[in-house]
């Protein structure tokens, strides 16, 4: 290898940990500080370790202590949860009418209880314990006996799920009536296989710490993804997931799958009737080359199933050339779903054009945040399926609720907002 060419291929590639997302600081005007601040540390340990996390709380209109508890747990992401900006993101003034979710629900005499974890990218288990020792700390100060309602954004419901669940193994009184959750991937969620491959490829070529591939690597996407990665020289039949997400849902089975005694609710950021977005498959989304194309990578979208579908290549002459297969995967992308600027996100690190079109890539198929009654390991289901032509036993949940049109994944929306506010005034 020609001397410094190393070094010259790791200052093309894109920096920190790819595809997680980083919300700005909220404006100081839009900040609102809680009455008190938790820090928790998780009720058990799971695999040797506790986990640990914090929550910012917000008293109702009228309330000096907590009264009608509301926990609403952070999503998927890498590093420590911002409770702050996960208000300002959760209280983003919505149309037609600009109103805002939190305050909505504050007005309507809800303490909002906003829990976030040390560590968002570590198991969904040992997150689960903070999310129990939050229920616990909730209860204790509980002013009166109005039961509490528990959920999460994104992965934020499958940590309370399993926490419910779990404390009700446990035979533990969680006085909890309604479960919510927003846009969770209760059958799981994806990320396009040859994005999985690329951070691989560039954290390999430009090691850093924590490397571009942090976050895919995690153990909370491995629980997660439908199809995983492991490695940027992985070849093999990529329509599997990680042994760790296999291991979680026999885990979540063991405590009861979904708790029994809460009112199940739950969002979909995807339309509910069949209508994806337009994402063709297997299309090229970017080419991008540097160096006099020493060094560059092809992405196209997943293709819909077949045998042996190219969806990219990568390369660093001398040190490595590949080209990206898949098998019997499905054409995920452009699927009815809650969305995350994916291909966007990357092609912005780049420096690469991008057509408006592909930015965004399905995260969490309608299918999924609904909780519909398949197997959620080998998925044998129509991703496009009109969920409004279903009937009521075809979810896990007692009652949901879709967006009028694909938004992004934990987007507050009127249609959404409306309908949690519908629910939580019964």
């Amino acid at each position: 290898m020609p001397a410094g060419r190393a070094e010259q291929i790791a200052a093309v590639l894109p920096k920190g940990v790819l595809f997680a997302t980083t919300a700005p600081p909220p404006p100081a005007a839009e900040t609102r500080v809680p009455q008190t601040e938790w820090t928790l540390t998780s009720a058990w340990p799971y695999q040797g370790r506790t986990a640990t996390g914090s929550a910012a709380v917000h008293y109702a209109a009228g309330h000096d202590r907590l009264v009608r508890p509301m926990i609403l747990a952070d999503g998927f992401g890498y590093g420590a949860s911002d409770v702050r900006a996960l208000w300002h993101h959760l209280n983003t003034p919505y149309p037609p009418h600009q109103q805002r979710l939190l305050d909505q629900l504050l007005a309507q005499g809800i303490d909002v209880v906003l829990l976030g974890f040390g560590a968002r990218h570590t198991h969904i288990q040992a997150n689960a314990g903070v999310a129990a020792t939050c229920i616990r700390r909730a209860i204790s100060e509980r002013s009166g006996n109005a039961p509490l309602i528990v959920g999460g954004i994104g992965m934020g419901g499958l940590v309370t799920r399993y926490a419910l669940a779990e404390m009700e193994n446990r035979r533990e009184d969680h006085q909890t009536a309604t479960y919510l959750s927003y846009d969770a991937p209760h059958n799981g969620a994806w990320i396009p296989l040859i994005l999985q491959q690329l951070a691989y490829f560039a954290q390999t070529l430009a090691p850093t710490e924590p490397g571009q591939a942090a976050l895919i690597g995690s153990p909370a996407a491995q629980q997660l993804l439908w199809a995983w990665v492991e490695s940027g020289h992985y070849s093999g039949p990529v329509a599997t997931s990680s042994p760790l997400r296999t291991e979680f849902l026999e885990d979540l089975r063991r405590v009861g799958w979904f708790p029994v005694r809460p009112r199940k609710l739950g969002v979909s950021n995807g339309a509910a009737d069949g209508t994806g977005r337009n994402v063709p498959p297997d299309h090229l989304v970017f080419e991008w080359s540097e160096l006099g194309g020493l060094v560059g990578a092809t992405v196209r979208t997943q293709p819909e199933r077949g045998v042996n579908r190219l969806v990219g290549g990568m390369r660093a002459v001398p040190m490595w050339a590949s080209k990206s297969y898949t098998s019997d995967v499905a054409s995920f992308d452009g699927v009815p779903g809650g969305t995350l600027p994916l291909y966007g996100m990357l092609a912005d690190r780049l420096g690469v054009p991008i057509e408006g079109r592909y930015r965004s890539a399905c995260f969490v198929p309608s299918v999924s945040a609904v909780a519909l009654q398949y197997d959620p390991l080998e998925w044998p289901i129509d991703l496009y399926t009109d969920i409004t032509s279903l009937s009521p036993e075809h979810s896990q949940l007692d009652d949901y609720q879709c967006d009028a049109h694909n938004s992004e994944h934990g987007q507050v929306t009127g249609v959404l907002a409306d309908w949690i506010l519908g629910q939580l005034g019964k």
